[in-house]
């Protein structure tokens, strides 16, 4: 195993977003320095970070002298080429791998990877040109969606196909030469497990949260979700096979659709702390972030347990749309933790922060974060 990289380290972070500001928090709290690289400057993550690297990711010779700099390096979205990702594991340890990334940044490599493991996924089908597109439609039937194989995230690179002579339309749509095309769900809801695996192969996660969209964009997550304790048993059981299968040193989300029956189907993967964990920040013993950390760091995982259950709602730019949100109406629920990234323009759909809500049950939590929310447009 390798050694301990212990506090006062240096953390590298490739990516610059919201998940790389609170992972920093996280280490800076622990007692580590954090550096961070991306093509933009002034970044959630870099107002915190020690240093910020800007840079494009293909400009390889910044990516080598940045990675020269720390003693591991995370990442903290996917969209990263492998390239980079190469050229910095030459110098400092890259956790999770480049394989991993590799894999869960192409949605086709990432089903197929799956079905060939034995997970249960969403029927799919390779799509490479109309006629394959076509091909395909007669054999998974309609509706159906067609996703961009590679480079989506929050709904972008997907439309919905609801009957066969819209083929033509939605193949001209996502204007790609490589897609996937899925099978549609009639799921009852979805969830999600954040689960960690550290450097010794010990795994943790945080049970089955429940999550709800808008825009195909996360709304509210909860926890615990409200499923048969089976169902979440299962979700987890299969979370926690991903990992090694994938070999994860760090943190990975398995997000599922849970069809009325109970049987869970794998969406999507993301190797890194997710969205719909950001409630483990205030509600949990220690957060999806510094379980990151301790899992690259090669140091044991960290209790997951829930202090109560929680809500998060995300603040999305569109609250800006008549003005700066009364964060005083936000702040008045005494049980609500409100969390803002940084980010110096709001723009509709671009994730602005987000709202967290304790309470003495899922449902009074949930009830309690959209009350907070709603709150923001009062008063302007």
């Amino acid at each position: 195993m390798s050694p301990v990289i212990e506090p006062g380290a240096t953390i590298g972070v490739l990516g610059s977003g919201q998940l790389g500001r609170m992972f920093a928090i996280a280490a800076r709290r622990m007692g580590y320095r954090v550096h961070t690289f991306s093509p933009d400057d002034d970044t959630p993550t870099g107002q915190v970070a020690d240093r910020e690297f800007q840079a494009p990711y293909e400009d390889l010779d910044a990516v080598r002298r940045f990675a020269a700099g720390v003693q591991v390096i995370t990442f903290e979205f996917e969209n990263i080429p492998l390239e980079t990702v190469e050229a910095a594991a030459a110098l400092a340890p890259v956790r999770p791998g480049g394989q991993v990334l590799y894999t869960t940044q192409n949605r086709l490599r990432e089903k197929q990877f799956l079905s060939e493991a034995g997970f249960p996924v969403v029927p799919f089908a390779p799509v490479a040109s109309l006629g394959e597109l076509t091909a395909a439609l007669e054999r998974l039937g309609t509706p159906a969606v067609l996703k961009t194989a590679g480079w989506g995230y929050d709904g972008k690179g997907q439309v919905k196909i609801d009957s066969p002579t819209q083929a033509a339309a939605a193949w001209q749509t996502v204007d790609t030469p490589q897609a996937v095309l899925e099978g549609f769900i009639d799921f009852a809801c979805e969830v999600s497990v954040v689960a960690a695996r550290g450097l010794d192969g010990q795994m943790v996660d945080y049970g089955a949260i429940e999550n709800a969209h808008a825009r195909h964009i996360l709304d509210v997550s909860v926890s615990p979700a409200s499923v048969a304790p089976d169902v979440a048993r299962r979700a987890v059981e299969i979370a926690h096979r991903v990992l090694e299968r994938l070999d994860v040193v760090g943190v990975l989300c398995v997000e599922f659709f849970v069809r009325r029956d109970g049987q869970l189907l794998i969406n999507e993967l993301a190797p890194r702390p997710h969205n719909s964990g950001h409630l483990t920040f205030d509600a949990c013993v220690t957060s999806q972030f510094e379980q990151q950390l301790r899992a690259i760091c090669g140091l044991p995982l960290g209790a997951t347990d829930l202090l109560r259950p929680a809500a998060m709602a995300n603040l999305l730019g569109d609250l800006w749309a008549d003005g700066e949100p009364n964060w005083a109406a936000a702040c008045r629920f005494p049980h609500v933790k409100l969390h803002l990234y940084g980010k110096q323009s709001a723009r509709p759909g671009r994730k602005m922060g987000h709202l967290t809500a304790l309470a003495n049950s899922p449902q009074e939590a949930v009830e309690m974060v959209r009350a907070a929310r709603t709150a923001l447009l009062s008063g302007r």
